[in-house]
């Protein structure tokens, strides 16, 4: 192919693209024509319509559209006119602008040079005056030190000439000065300095504390400081009282201005506190001393290899201590507690001796407890007796909640798992124990009508008496969240003891009607009425909102359902479990009422199948008597009903007999009423047998027990009705089955209903259509 040929296929498409594009451009133009033709069609249309008259009116419009046009065309000129004048500005403008830019960049070069060429020479100077500035800051920071060191030696030389002439406060005074300074310099770097001054800080607070502890302790001697047995009033006041009250006065006042600077050293030496107690303020420093004969006591008898201290013997060292708080209460209120009170100390003196006494019993149980972790006896021993000893303190000697007690020490993470897997141990051995013992089922309260409304067996009731002796047991405990673990592990209890009786029911569900089936529905019953009591305990309320507030920490994951029914009080903490127990309740009530029926419909089938529509009617019988064939279901159903109001609860058998009368009224109405057909001494006799027979056996429990047979006592009702009254039904129930007639409707405009007309005749259950099957039942009607 030549090059021309090419050049002409390449021009080929070309052109047609050329040609496509002018079709395009050519169809916009004849629209845009179409559209110009479709507005001045438009126009002509509303100036000059269809009438030919208007003509005249086209000289008028085309001047106003020639002048429109001419007004358009000045507007166009005019604005592409003064574009140009507007850009023309815009350029000068910026002309300006640049030129005075790069005049104020070439004055900035000109003064950074001249800045750099300053500094440059001034370095020199700089260098030198840092260099004596250096050594003017070191020559006062050595002058400083050498100052320190001057104050501390004046502060020295000064509480020595203030002991040497016994100025004891104002030696206090020096030494508390020395502390302030001595905290002024915790931040500085100078370690020397601050050894020196701690040292020289405890060698004369040493002095001081020994020199007033000793005066304090010859003071306290005299006036009989400790008494380690109960206070008699036969001890006479010493002869120098009042002078020992003076000095008493005196030594407190001392100690306790010396109270901050013996703060400040022991809170050096204590940099860990122990592990499980909330941190509280020191004790006063005048009870500190004169707790240390109890202490010396205390440590002689309680520790080492004295036979007094015994792991197994915890009661002993904790009744120790409140012994030593009931003795010395008097002391501490009437002779300390007025002069803390005129030295303007905000100090209970009682209960400074009670934490000061408690702080030994604390220390001792944070040494042993640990030591029983592996002994569950010993252990369990320590808990007892640490919680009756937390329960005296605090009642007895109503030492404050706001302190802590004996309890933070059991709640360190190893005691404590330990006490929740040694309550939970000794809990399920105490009911594996009690279920297997011969009167587990038994009712101890059986003989005391009065007291045994609830007929709970004993492992239920020792069960629940369980569960009440843990809460007791952690309801002190100061953590929200320990106590909230304790009912975690209530709530397992109970789950399993709820699979236990399950286990049971299902052991003895061959023999429903037996004493051993009927207690364990008891128990399931008394637990779950104490477990709804428990819900609306204000106890049980507060940690239902701390279990909110901690989630499912403790008690597991927790449906936004469920978390707001508790939020809200409106559900409670053993909900899921009260909801188990009924389902248990249920669950046997239903195979208890399906057994007494199995009984009583077995012993009924002769009195189903009697012949109904054969029995001579009332007026040929002397007197009505129950008919023969309803003796045995009936003594069946007197029987059942006496045994299990003798081994049901009153609420559990006011459910069963009321279950059982529906269940016999239904059966009653389907297999005897409605399997039969009766005549007028049949429909009679079933009355009589009803009413006056089985009605007054449900009559022992409550007044009206008809109501709870509606089908039998209404059926009774429309088989016993007399002929007239019986017609007049009849034509009701058809002419209700037939529709409305017009001739009908106006000869007995007031035809009732057959609602109405059953109801004037005492039936209120059944149906109309019941109500006409019953009537087909009639013998009187087999005819027509």
């Amino acid at each position: 192919m030549t090059w021309t040929a090419k050049s002409e296929n390449m021009a080929a498409p070309a052109m047609g693209n050329n040609n496509r594009l002018g079709d395009e451009v050519h169809n916009l133009n004849l629209k845009e024509d179409l559209s110009y033709m479709d507005h001045i069609t438009e126009l002509v249309e509303k100036e000059i319509g269809s009438d030919l008259k208007s003509l005249r009116k086209v000289s008028g419009l085309l001047e106003n559209l020639t002048e429109e046009n001419k007004l358009l065309e000045e507007q166009v000129l005019t604005v592409s006119s003064s574009v140009p004048l507007r850009v023309s500005a815009a350029l000068s403008v910026a002309e300006t602008s640049r030129a005075k830019l790069e005049t104020l960049l070439q004055q900035e070069r000109v003064l950074s040079n001249s800045l750099e060429q300053h500094l440059q020479g001034a370095q020199s100077w700089t260098d030198s005056l840092g260099e004596i500035l250096g050594q003017l800051d070191t020559l006062e920071r050595h002058v400083k030190y050498l100052q320190c060191l001057a104050r501390i030696e004046e502060l020295s030389d000064g509480i020595q000439q203030f002991l040497m002439t016994n100025c004891v406060r104002d030696a206090i005074g020096a030494v508390g000065s020395m502390a302030s300074l001595d905290v002024s310099l915790k931040q500085s770097g100078c370690t020397h300095l601050q050894a020196f001054l701690q040292e020289t800080l405890h060698f004369w607070h040493k002095i001081l504390k020994d020199k007033l502890t000793s005066d304090y302790e010859e003071v306290l001697t005299q006036l009989h400081w400790p008494a380690l047995s109960p206070p008699t009033q036969s001890l006479s006041p010493p002869a120098n009282a009042q002078e020992l009250s003076s000095q008493l006065e005196s030594l407190v006042s001392q100690l306790l201005s010396l109270q901050t600077t013996d703060d400040l050293i022991s809170e050096k030496k204590d940099v860990h506190p122990r592990p499980g107690l909330p941190q509280v303020s020191p004790l006063s420093l005048p009870v500190q001393i004169m707790l240390l004969p109890l202490a010396k006591r205390f440590r002689y008898h309680f520790t080492g290899n004295r036979q007094t201290n015994s792991l197994s013997k915890p009661e002993w060292y904790l009744t120790q201590v409140l012994m030593w708080m009931g003795h010395n209460a008097s002391f501490m209120e009437e002779k300390i507690q007025p002069v803390l009170d005129r030295a303007g100390a905000n100090v209970n003196a009682k209960v400074e001796l009670c934490r000061g006494l408690l702080s030994l019993a604390q220390e001792k149980l944070a040494h042993d407890a640990p030591r029983l972790l592996y002994d569950d006896a010993l252990f369990c021993h320590l808990v007892d007796e640490v919680l009756q000893f937390e329960k005296e303190l605090r009642t007895t000697h109503a030492y404050p909640s706001a302190y802590p007690g004996a309890l933070h020490i059991l709640l360190e993470e190893a005691v404590f798992q330990k006490w929740l897997s040694v309550e939970r141990k000794m809990a399920l051995e105490k009911v594996d124990a009690m279920l297997a013992t011969e009167g587990a089922w038994s009712s101890q309260y059986r003989d005391i009508t009065d007291v045994d409304e609830l007929k709970a067996p004993d492992c239920a009731e020792t069960f629940m008496t369980l569960l009440l002796v843990i809460t007791e047991r952690y309801r002190s405990l100061p953590c929200s969240q320990a106590q909230l673990s304790f009912l975690a592990l209530q709530r397992e209890l109970v789950d399993d003891f709820r699979i236990r009786l399950t286990q049971v029911m299902k052991e003895e569900s061959r023999q429903p009607l037996g004493a051993r089936y009927c207690a364990v529905l008891n128990a399931a019953n008394y637990i779950s009425t104490v477990l709804s009591d428990w819900g609306d305990n204000v106890f049980f309320l507060q940690l239902q909102q701390e279990a909110v507030s901690v989630g499912e920490e403790v008690l597991g994951p927790l449906g936004a359902t469920e978390s707001g029914r508790l939020a809200s009080l409106e559900g409670s903490l053993f909900e899921e479990l009260l909801a188990l127990l009924e389902r248990l309740k249920g669950d046997m009530m239903g195979r208890l009422l399906e057994a007494v029926m199995r009984d009583v419909k077995e012993k009924a089938q002769p009195y189903c199948r009697d012949r109904w529509i054969s029995l001579p009617s009332q007026c040929d019988q002397a007197t009505m008597s129950l008919s023969s064939s309803a003796c045995s279901f009936l003594l069946c159903l007197r029987d059942h009903l006496l045994q299990l109001d003798q081994l049901l609860c009153l609420p559990l058998f006011q459910l069963l007999w009321q279950g059982l009368a529906e269940r016999l009224d239904l059966f009653l109405y389907q297999d005897v009423v409605l399997y039969n057909h009766f005549n007028e001494g049949g429909a009679a006799q079933l009355q009589f047998d009803m009413t006056r027979n089985l009605f007054p056996l449900f009559g022992h429990y409550c007044k009206r027990p008809e109501n709870f047979f509606k089908h039998v006592k209404e059926a009774c009702i429309i088989l016993n009705l007399k002929a007239g009254p019986a017609l007049l039904l009849c034509d009701v129930l058809k002419q209700a089955g037939e529709g409305p007639d017009e001739g009908d409707a106006f000869l007995r405009p007031q035809q009732p209903s057959p609602e109405s007309a059953l109801n004037e005749m005492g039936v209120y259950r059944l149906a109309p259509s019941d109500a006409q099957i019953l009537l087909n039942l009639r013998s009187a009607w087999l005819n027509h």
